[in-house]
C-alpha cells in the first residue's frame, strides 16, 4: 500500500487551471470574426429574374436594387422610388467604388428598367448590371 497515498480533506492545497488565457483568446477570436465578417444585403422582395446564357457571378459587394413588376423600386425592403435611386447610390459610392445590380422582375417594363440604370449611372456608379438567371441546360 506505499504506492496510494493518504489524501485528506483540506483543499486549500488543492491546484486550479486558470482559465484566463482561455478566455483572452475566445474573446480575440470573437472580435476577429466580427470585424472580418461581410454581410450580404439583399434587396428584401423575390423577383422573377430573366434567363440568359451570358450570365456570369458578380461581386457579393454592391449595391442591389430590385424592380418589382408593378414598377415598384425596392431597395432593403422598402419602396425607394425613382427619385431615391440616386441619391442611395451617390451614398453608396462615397465609401468605396462598387457596382450596381439591379433585380428586374420578367414582367417589369423595359422602360422603367433603363430609368432605373439612368438614374445610378447619374449618380456616379461606373459598372450597372441587370441580374439574370442562369439558362437550364
Amino acid at each position: 500500500m506505499g504506492r496510494f497515498h493518504q489524501t485528506t480533506l483540506d483543499d486549500s492545497n488543492e491546484g486550479g487551471i486558470d482559465i484566463s488565457p482561455l478566455m483572452d483568446c475566445v474573446f480575440i477570436l470573437l472580435i476577429f470574426f466580427i470585424v472580418t465578417t461581410t454581410f450580404v444585403e439583399e434587396t428584401g422582395i423575390e423577383v422573377d429574374k430573366p434567363q440568359a446564357a451570358s450570365s456570369v457571378k458578380l461581386e457579393k459587394t454592391s449595391i442591389l436594387i430590385a424592380l418589382t413588376e408593378k414598377g415598384e423600386v425596392v431597395y432593403g425592403g422598402r419602396e425607394i422610388g425613382f427619385g431615391g435611386v440616386r441619391p442611395l447610390v451617390k451614398r453608396m459610392l462615397q465609401k468605396e467604388e462598387i457596382p450596381v445590380i439591379i433585380q428586374a422582375d420578367t414582367a417589369a417594363q423595359s422602360g422603367l428598367l433603363v430609368r432605373v440604370i439612368d438614374e445610378a449611372k447619374l449618380a456616379g456608379a461606373v459598372k450597372v448590371s441587370v441580374a439574370t438567371r442562369k439558362t437550364q441546360k
